[in-house]
């Protein structure tokens, strides 16, 4: 039975206060207002007075509004009908298509069992050097891409979503310019990408409260089909733009703030939301790669700070490259054993001779004599940044070891690029 209340205590922003019993948190209430209905979702319970998130805003709510409480949290509909489809964060369609209603599921739901899961074994190829070889992306693992203002990281996941090899792609887009989001979308459709996935976008114009909603749809819808038995990896953009709708909610709520105004459950919402990475036995699986952007790239800032300890390891984007030195991926080493004999070997000597390099440059710019060997690693950074750091370069694995080897033949004597002897006889290209 629905319950139904004609008193609101107070208006506050896009929050309400009214007293009511017997109200779950996270339950969805109707508020009538003289410009229609709203929907609206329990946040918090004091003793009977229950406070609710308007979607649509508190402007024109009347303290005389009608609040219809359905018994039931935010749900979104689930079905192959999802593919290709872009929905806001409250699950409307965007693209002119029917509204979905059938097999409706709930979003806030909890992460899956430890016992459930099995240990990630499975790359997932990008066709990016810089992942695929030197931090290569393990299915079901969730990592960060730290960025700032201004890097590329859309066009990136937009790259990951077209050249990814998984069942599906599901993008929850948070706070997005609109222009932002338009390019993602055109580039997904000129792809050929944006059928095989689907779009849940908040962009900087949308109520805010509903960028709190698009990473829990996407993922659940995600965790759906993994249990159905496909791979699906999640892309999410921006995670600072999470954590800002959070803080701002908290705010309006009066909460006694924490580290630089965020919410105290900062870490907790966050976690909730990266471990729904899992790998399922006998079934599917869900990745997660998130966008978080550092305000004057400070890895200490709460949002990043938080993700670090949560994630297993990151992706840091910087002049429009995936930096090969602050980038981590933990679960490398469970998959490149398995990829190509060659593999370790390649990823330890490039970043070796590269970071030699960048001590050379150094060296240059404080102007010492360069000697031979100088002359040699700048040179192979050249053609390093060119042929493989460059986010234009799309290769295959295999393609892109054997570029590393040919990088180190143009610029190396076989002795001196510290690989085995038996590697060496088998990949060094001939002159």
């Amino acid at each position: 039975m629905q319950k139904i209340y004609t008193k609101i205590d107070q208006v506050s922003g896009n929050v309400i206060a009214l007293a009511a019993d017997d109200v779950a948190y996270g339950e969805l209430a109707i508020v009538s207002t003289a410009q229609g209905d709203a929907l609206a979702e329990v946040i918090r319970i004091e003793g009977d007075l229950v406070f609710l998130q308007v979607y649509s805003g508190g402007a024109g709510i009347s303290t005389r509004d009608e609040v219809r409480f359905l018994g039931y949290g935010m749900q979104v509909s689930f079905s192959e009908n999802l593919l290709g489809r872009i929905f806001n964060g409250a699950g409307q369609p965007l693209d002119n298509g029917p509204q979905l209603t059938d097999c409706m599921i709930e979003i806030n739901t909890p992460s899956v069992n430890p016992a459930c899961r099995i240990i990630p074994s499975k790359m997932i190829r990008t066709g990016i050097p810089m992942i695929d070889v030197f931090n290569t992306l393990v299915m079901s693992q969730k990592l960060p891409i730290f960025s700032i203002a201004g890097e590329p990281y859309n066009e990136l996941l937009a790259r990951i979503a077209m050249q990814a090899e998984v069942d599906l792609i599901v993008i929850g887009g948070m706070g997005l310019k609109y222009n932002d989001y338009l390019t993602l979308k055109q580039t997904l459709e000129d792809g050929g990408a944006l059928g095989n996935s689907i779009f849940f976008v908040h962009t900087a114009a949308d109520p805010v409260v509903e960028c709190l909603l698009v990473p829990d749809m996407a993922l659940t819808v995600a965790e759906r089909f993994a249990v159905e038995g496909k791979n699906v990896l999640v892309l999410l953009t921006d995670m600072t733009n999470f954590a800002d709708a959070m803080k701002e909610i908290a705010i309006t709520m009066e909460q006694v703030p924490s580290n630089r105004g965020y919410p105290g459950d900062l870490y907790s919402q966050l976690a909730r939301r990266y471990e729904k990475a899992v790998d399922f036995e006998g079934a599917g699986s869900v990745t997660t790669l998130g966008v978080t952007t550092m305000p004057g790239d400070d890895v200490t800032h709460p949002v990043p700070d938080n993700t670090g300890y949560i994630t297993e390891g990151q992706y840091y984007l910087r002049d429009g490259r995936i930096d090969p030195f602050g980038s981590l991926s933990r679960l490398k080493q469970l998959v490149n054993k398995d990829s190509r004999e060659d593999h370790r070997d390649v990823m330890d000597a490039m970043i070796r001779l590269y970071a030699q390099t960048r001590e050379t440059l150094e060296k240059r710019a404080m102007g010492f004599k360069m000697s031979d060997w100088d002359d040699k690693l700048v040179r192979f950074g050249e053609l390093f940044e060119a042929e493989i750091m460059d986010l234009s370069v799309n290769i295959p694995l295999e393609a892109a070891l054997d570029r590393c080897w040919s990088i180190c033949a143009r610029c190396f004597d076989k002795d001196e690029v510290g690989m085995r002897s038996a590697l060496i006889d088998k990949f060094w290209p001939a002159a």
